[in-house]
């Protein structure tokens, strides 16, 4: 009786903390204090990761609950006490034919969807901005290649310099600022060890190795404020180069890039900046 009482009082729990979780289960472009699942679709690769995550989870949940079934059936009728006489089957041919089959079928269910999920992500469609994102320690360096010769590092604020409304350790000073609606390529390179680029509600993650230049892309389809972060061990401050994506207007993403032609205009006389020792956040 007392573990049946056990059983019961964490299945209470379990239900008391699955109900006050419900507000956490929403998220977009920005992680939630307990949340459940993953952030929302702020894109349509995004989207179908989604669905591709659910659909997979109903059929982990149903595989789940008939082994557990299977395993109750077994604890009780199939006991020292219940059956004192255990049969001597070895071999049951229609059973083994079922439980070589359904497993086939099962993984040609997740492979079909898995397939044209990964097609989505790897087929770059025809891009309206381009985007060059470098990582280094430990900071993310930008530049827009289609939009002027201008190049930004955008370094996380530091909590003293955190205002009442920002992320703390996912606000930056310089953000990624793009246009809804339009299909953004993303060049993704390291400067110094890998890193990786992250944003979850857009469904990206890649590496960002030194060397070589990798590039993904995505479609932001609403206006709003999109954190991420490296995603790869990449030192001591691994945990402060976030990345956060400002998804604006037509019409004000092209104001932003008048005055960022000015404000960032490169100079090609500075020494080129690969680490930020003097800007990053303290070791902590």
């Amino acid at each position: 009786m007392k573990v049946f009482s056990r059983l019961a009082a964490i299945a209470v729990t379990a239900g008391a903390v699955f109900a006050s979780a419900g507000a956490a289960l929403a998220g977009l472009g920005q992680p939630t204090p307990w949340q459940l699942g993953l952030q929302d679709a702020a894109s349509p690769v995004m989207e179908d990761i989604t669905s591709f995550h659910n659909f997979v989870l109903w059929i982990i949940t149903a595989i789940t609950l008939f082994v557990l079934i299977l395993l109750l059936i077994i604890i009780v009728r199939f006991n020292a006490r219940a059956n004192p006489t255990p049969s001597r089957t070895t071999h049951n041919t229609p059973l083994e034919i079922i439980w070589t089959i359904v497993p086939v079928v099962i993984l040609v269910l997740i492979a079909v969807p898995s397939f044209r999920l990964l097609f989505l992500q790897l087929d770059q469609p025809t891009p309206d901005l381009t985007v060059k994102a470098t990582g280094k320690q430990w900071f993310w360096s930008y530049s827009y290649p289609d939009n002027g010769n201008f190049e930004f590092d955008s370094l996380m604020i530091d909590d003293k310099g955190l205002k009442p409304d920002q992320r703390r350790l996912l606000t930056v000073d310089n953000e990624v600022v793009v246009p809804v609606n339009k299909i953004v390529h993303v060049l993704v390179t390291g400067a110094d060890v890998i890193h990786s680029f992250n944003v979850p509600s857009f469904g990206i993650r890649i590496d960002a190795i030194p060397g070589r230049i990798n590039e993904t892309w995505f479609k932001a389809t609403a206006v709003g404020t999109y954190h991420g972060q490296c995603s790869e061990l990449c030192g001591k401050n691994h945990a402060f180069m976030p990345i956060t994506v400002r998804v604006v207007t037509d019409s004000d993403f092209t104001a932003w890039v008048a005055d960022a032609k000015k404000k960032y205009a490169a100079d090609d006389s500075a020494p080129p900046n690969a680490f930020a020792a003097a800007g990053a956040p303290a070791s902590r």
